[in-house]
C-alpha cells in the first residue's frame, strides 16, 4: 500500500511540475479570471442578445427653410431669386431603449428635439411612427411611445453600483448601422460640469459612442442596461475614448415621473451655488459647504431671507459636501418639502427653514 501511495505521489509531483513549466512559458493557457475569481467570459454574445432586441434605431425628419443658394449670371434672375427660400428635409439619427411592453421607449432629448417626424426601427425589421410622451432638459432624456405589440423589453439596472474598470458594451444605431456593438470599460462615474444638461451625473466610458448612438443602451456583462448613451468628445477636440451615458437609475426615475406627472418633479432652492471650503474659527479642520452666488427674486431662498455670500453647511442635519451634491439632493426632493439649513453668514452660524418649489423649466 505504501509503494502505491509513493507511486501516485511521484506522478502527482511530476504532473504539477510539467503544468508549472507549461504555464510559465504559455501563460495564456490559464483561464482568465475576473475580480471575483470567476472565469471571465470569452464572449459577451449572451449579454448582447439579451438586450439588443430591445434597442431601436430612431430616424427623424425636419423640414427646414434655406436660401436657394444658386448663382445666376443674368442680373434679372439674380434679382428675382436672390432672396428665394426653399424647404428641404433634414434627417437625423439616434437610438432608443424599449422599457415597457406597451411601447414606451427611452432616448435622449437632443435626438428628437424640434423634429417633425420620428420613426423607430426594431430588431425584427418592424417600423413604426413614434410620438413624444415627454422630455426632460435637465437630464437630456425623452420618452417616446409606439403602438406595437410583442415588444422585447430591456432590463434597467436598479442601482448605480458601477465601478471604474467594469466592462460595458454600447448598443446603438451608429452612423445608421443599426445595433452596432462596441466594448469598453467604465472610465469614471459622477462626471459633471460638461455643459450637457442641468443635472449632470454621467458615466464616463471608453466604449465608442458615435453619431446615431445617442439614446442607445450601455449594458454590463450580464446584459442589464446601466446607462443611456448620450454624448462623446469628438476627435476634432483631440479626444479619444471619452464618451458619456446617463445612469440607468436616473433614467428610470425620469421616465416614471414623465409617465405619472408629464414632467420631472424637482425641488428647487431658487439660488445659484458654488463650492467653498471653510476654515472655521477655532478649528484646524476644514469644513465643506456651498456658497450662494445669486438669489432668484421671489424664489424660496429669497423668501427665507437668504443672501448672496451665505454658506450652506448642512441640509436636514446632513453635511453639504459640494454645491453639486446639494443641488442633486434638493432636486430629488418633492416640491413643497421643507429643508432646514445650517448657514454661515460672516462669523455667525444660524439655522433657517426653506420650502422648496418646482424647478422652473430649463431652456432646452
Amino acid at each position: 500500500m505504501t509503494r502505491v501511495l509513493q507511486f501516485a505521489l511521484q506522478f502527482t509531483i511530476l504532473g504539477l511540475a510539467v503544468a508549472f513549466v507549461l504555464v510559465w512559458f504559455r501563460p495564456e493557457l490559464l483561464p482568465a479570471l475576473d475580480a471575483t475569481g470567476n472565469r471571465a467570459p470569452d464572449s459577451y454574445a449572451e449579454a448582447v442578445n439579451r438586450t439588443a432586441p430591445a434597442v431601436v434605431s430612431v430616424y427623424t425628419r425636419t423640414l427646414v427653410s434655406e436660401p436657394l443658394g444658386m448663382e445666376f449670371s443674368d442680373p434679372l434672375f439674380s434679382a428675382l431669386y436672390r432672396d428665394r427660400m426653399v424647404t428641404r428635409p433634414r434627417q437625423g439619427l439616434g437610438s432608443g431603449v424599449i422599457i415597457s411592453s406597451d411601447g414606451l421607449i427611452l432616448t435622449t432629448m437632443h435626438v428628437i428635439s424640434n423634429v417633425d417626424d420620428i420613426l423607430v426601427a426594431l430588431w425584427d425589421g418592424r417600423i413604426a411612427e413614434a410620438r413624444v410622451v415627454g422630455a426632460d432638459p435637465g437630464t437630456d432624456l425623452a420618452l417616446l411611445e409606439v403602438s406595437m405589440n410583442d415588444l422585447p423589453v430591456a432590463t434597467l439596472s436598479e442601482n448605480s453600483g458601477l465601478r471604474t474598470g467594469d466592462v460595458v458594451l454600447a448598443i446603438g444605431n451608429a452612423y445608421g448601422l443599426s445595433h452596432t456593438v462596441t466594448q469598453g470599460i467604465i472610465s469614471a462615474t459622477g462626471r459633471a460640469h460638461l455643459d450637457l444638461g442641468g443635472h449632470e451625473d454621467f458615466i464616463q466610458t471608453d466604449a465608442a459612442i458615435n453619431a446615431g448612438n445617442s439614446g442607445g443602451a450601455l449594458i454590463n456583462a450580464s446584459g442589464e442596461v446601466v446607462g443611456i448613451n448620450s454624448a462623446s468628445l469628438g476627435q476634432e477636440t483631440g479626444a479619444q475614448g471619452i464618451s458619456f451615458a446617463i445612469p440607468a437609475p436616473v433614467a428610470r426615475r425620469v421616465a416614471s415621473q414623465i409617465i405619472e406627472y408629464g414632467q420631472v418633479k424637482r425641488g428647487w432652492l431658487g439660488a445659484d451655488l458654488a463650492d467653498v471650503t471653510l476654515n472655521l474659527t477655532g478649528q484646524d479642520a476644514t469644513r465643506p459647504g456651498a456658497r450662494i452666488t445669486q438669489i432668484h427674486q421671489g424664489g424660496p431662498a429669497w423668501r427665507a431671507g437668504l443672501q448672496p455670500g451665505d454658506i450652506l453647511v448642512q441640509a436636514n442635519e446632513q453635511s453639504v459636501a459640494s454645491a453639486r451634491a446639494l443641488t442633486q439632493r434638493l432636486a430629488n426632493l418633492e416640491p413643497g418639502r421643507e429643508v432646514e439649513f445650517e448657514i454661515i453668514r460672516g462669523n455667525q452660524l444660524f439655522t433657517t427653514s426653506v420650502t422648496l418649489i418646482q424647478q422652473p423649466p430649463l431652456r432646452s
